[in-house]
């Protein structure tokens, strides 16, 4: 799905996951959706995720960066941080996005990067920062997954 080949995982994830015979960039990165909108995550721990998106094709009428085109950035790399927290044994599903807009981009790359606020045993809050080419803030995000067990199976398929 897309190009993830470039993201970079602690060798304690990778060591976590090994057996579950999964394509891990692939697994982690943005799916279809992000697929569409071009998402790259290129950094993912539980402690911090960081993904990229370019402005061009995620614009609203007016040129600018599309509103729900961040919360796509902010829910992915939230997800994905609190996939890894909880591990092979659960799947975390998002049940609160949270985006405060706080300026247009009209071109080039935004880069969100996800840092946990809460990481418990049965829910992940994140928090993710998006900013412009400038290193300006854009947007800022509040996620929340609850952390569900499921079986490894449920990657084998």
């Amino acid at each position: 799905m897309g190009e993830h080949s470039t993201t970079k995982f602690p060798q304690e994830i990778l060591d976590q996951w090994a057996g579950l015979g999964l394509d891990l960039p692939a697994f982690f990165s943005a799916g279809h959706l992000g697929e569409r909108m071009s998402v790259q995550v290129t950094e993912a721990a539980p402690e911090r995720v960081v993904g990229t998106m370019p402005v061009e094709g995620n614009t609203q009428p007016y040129g600018l960066l599309h509103g729900g085109a961040s919360a796509v950035l902010a829910e992915t790399l939230g997800s994905v941080g609190s996939m890894l927290h909880g591990g092979p044994t659960k799947i975390a599903v998002g049940v609160d996005l949270n985006c405060t807009h706080h300026r247009g981009a009209r071109s080039g790359l935004v880069t969100g990067v996800a840092t946990p606020v809460h990481r418990g045993r049965s829910t992940a809050t994140y928090e993710i920062v998006i900013t412009d080419e400038q290193d300006k803030r854009v947007c800022t995000a509040r996620l929340t997954c609850m952390l569900r067990e499921t079986d490894a199976d449920v990657y084998r398929s």
